[in-house]
């Protein structure tokens, strides 16, 4: 009767050892899932990429990168020859004032000497300035040759994104890390780092 009863009892203890067993993914998965970064803390760090090769010259788009708009101009020639004439009207002309990653790379203000990569918020409140690249008096400025104005509280920045003296804003508007791989712009990532 005992080793009926042992037999017995190695069978339970099989069973119940394959079930409890066969449910222990269940239990384990959200336990390990919680250990991976969400969706939303992946959204808020990961890089973007866009082809540039189809933009005219002197368009502006807009990209969003950690919630973020990011402005990328097709700069003119006759818009990279204009910022000389603004120079006098700037606050910071060289990015002193900021941690600039390009600086003194291009006019651009980017690593392309043809396409400017900026963020599109104001540096006073947050607002997001407006692009007019027309050279052509305006408003807020009889003597506009093209660039940002913000229509919160009237900053204005030049075609690359610095600022003019005495406006709101402080800085000039920053530049995101991003790099070419030929007419791939990826944004987010300075050269393959993150």
């Amino acid at each position: 009767m005992q080793e009926k009863d042992n037999t017995r009892r190695k069978v339970l203890i099989g069973l119940t050892s394959a079930v409890g067993l066969s449910g222990l993914p269940f239990v384990a998965t959200p336990f390990i899932a919680a250990w991976n970064p969400s969706a939303r803390a992946k959204a808020a760090g990961a890089s973007v990429t866009i082809d540039v090769s189809k933009m005219q010259y002197g368009q502006q788009i807009q990209v969003a990168w950690r919630k973020q708009p990011v402005f990328v101009i097709r700069q003119t020639k006759e818009s990279l020859a204009g910022l000389k004439k603004t120079l006098p009207k700037l606050s910071d002309p060289n990015s002193e004032a900021i941690d600039e990653p390009y600086r003194g790379l291009n006019l651009t203000r980017s690593k392309s000497s043809e396409y400017s990569v900026i963020a599109g918020v104001c540096t006073h409140l947050g607002c997001s300035p407006k692009y007019h690249p027309e050279v052509e008096p305006k408003p807020w400025d009889a003597s506009w040759s093209g660039g940002f104005f913000c229509p919160c509280h009237g900053s204005m920045f030049d075609m690359v994104g610095r600022v003019f003296k005495g406006v709101p804003a402080p800085t000039n508007l920053p530049v995101p890390p991003h790099f070419f791989n030929g007419s791939i712009l990826t944004i987010g990532e300075d050269g393959g780092v993150a």
